[in-house]
């Protein structure tokens, strides 16, 4: 299975495993996984980082790049097919930009999401998992 994780996963993985539903430390502690990450949540985690909401040590970028490393993730670039998807989804989606990028990318690489995300979740036209 292919995935692609929700910035709130990512940083759950590296620092709170715990706080990872069953089926999310299962899918990825599955061999068979492939593991995905939007480049756009190295984004919103150099946000809450320089905005004091979370804080990874060293560096935001020494981090996000060494989890990327250490976990074998690979990082996917946001290019203008995602882009140009992200604001053309099927309707209802809210306005969050990151959010439009995570699913954007979802679904044209056909990756199931994982979130705890809510809006997410419910969001009908792309494949979940929590």
């Amino acid at each position: 299975m292919n995935v692609l994780l929700d910035t709130c996963t990512i940083l759950w993985a590296a620092g709170e495993p715990d706080a990872l539903s069953s089926a999310a430390k299962d899918v990825l502690m599955d061999r068979e996984t492939r593991v995905y990450v939007s480049a756009i949540s190295c984004a919103e985690i150099a946000c809450l980082a320089e905005a004091d909401k979370i804080s990874v040590t060293p560096h935001w970028r020494t981090w996000f790049d060494g989890v990327m490393a250490e976990n074998q993730w690979t990082v996917l670039d946001i290019d203008l097919d995602i882009i140009q998807e992200a604001f053309s989804l099927p309707p209802p989606f809210h306005r969050d930009p990151a959010d439009r990028i995570l699913a954007a990318t979802a679904r044209q690489y056909r990756h199931r999401l994982v979130t705890a995300d809510r809006k997410l979740l419910d969001y009908p036209h792309v494949h979940t998992l929590w």
